[in-house]
């Protein structure tokens, strides 16, 4: 094994205090929570599997808003075994199981969310809206693979608003943007627009409303995801059409009420 995969597979210990930051805020950012190295030996990979399955092929300017925002390839573990490795670390599912406070989480799916040079913004939505999941004991890890300053596009936070159930219903575009955006100031929500320097990640709540600028650097700002679920957590009624389509796609259109486990579902953290 090497030293890179040894510390993907070594405990982490959440802090009280960002245990409590995440309750309040629904979202935490966890400085060096990864070493330089670790990153480095899995971002050549993940870009090689994010070139490679890559199907948006449009020009920036012929894209809508939505596609501006980054290329997105998700479930990356299921075509490659170091993807998988990193996807399936016990340093990040533990984290996500000490954030929700339940004993064991379960892999939703992983995502790669590439924002090219002179991509466009990724407008405020909150991410449960896709999920047909039973319960809000969700939460995503966001790990960029390089230094992400202001220029390139940080994830960015309204703290607090996983409390709010306003907006719930909308999917990511130009009407959510313009909607949460409003009710963002309004309310007086913290926005935590911070970079993030090689190591850093973040966490947030499925109901916490996110965005992220546009990318007005040289270089792509290359991010990925994974997200975690109770793994006592069932399947629901889907209620829109991204709930069906979730419910086939990283489900495997298991029936409504089961427990929402299977082989691509697998419980990757257990206390």
């Amino acid at each position: 094994m090497t030293t890179t995969a040894t510390e993907l597979d070594q405990h982490y210990p959440v802090s009280a205090e960002d245990v409590a930051r995440y309750a309040d805020d629904g979202f935490v950012k966890l400085r060096a929570a990864l070493s330089p190295d670790v990153v480095a030996r899995y971002e050549p990979e993940i870009t090689e599997q994010v070139i490679r399955l890559n199907t948006q092929h449009l020009s920036l300017s012929e894209r809508d808003t939505y596609s501006r925002a980054f290329l997105q390839v998700m479930n990356l573990w299921r075509h490659n075994d170091t993807v998988r490795e990193f996807a399936f670390s016990r340093r990040l599912a533990g984290i996500a199981a000490q954030l929700l406070g339940v004993p064991a989480v379960r892999l939703y799916h992983d995502q790669a969310l590439y924002k090219e040079a002179g991509g466009g913004i990724t407008p405020w939505h909150v991410d449960q809206h896709y999920w047909p999941l039973s319960s809000d004991r969700t939460v995503t890890v966001w790990v960029p693979l390089q230094d992400t300053p202001k220029e390139l596009g940080p994830l960015t936070f309204a703290a607090g608003s996983h409390r709010s159930e306003y907006g719930r219903e909308l999917a990511i575009g130009d009407e959510s943007q313009a909607l949460l955006d409003g009710f963002v100031t309004e309310s007086g929500y913290r926005v935590d627009d911070s970079p993030y320097a090689i190591g850093d990640l973040s966490f947030h709540a499925g109901w916490t409303m996110h965005r992220a600028p546009a990318n007005s650097g040289a270089t792509p700002r290359r991010v990925m995801t994974v997200i975690y679920m109770d793994a006592a957590i069932e399947v629901t009624r889907p209620t829109n059409r991204y709930q069906k389509a979730d419910l086939a796609a990283f489900l495997g259109d298991r029936p409504v009420g089961s427990v929402a486990a299977g082989p691509l579902n697998p419980v990757l953290w257990s206390a």
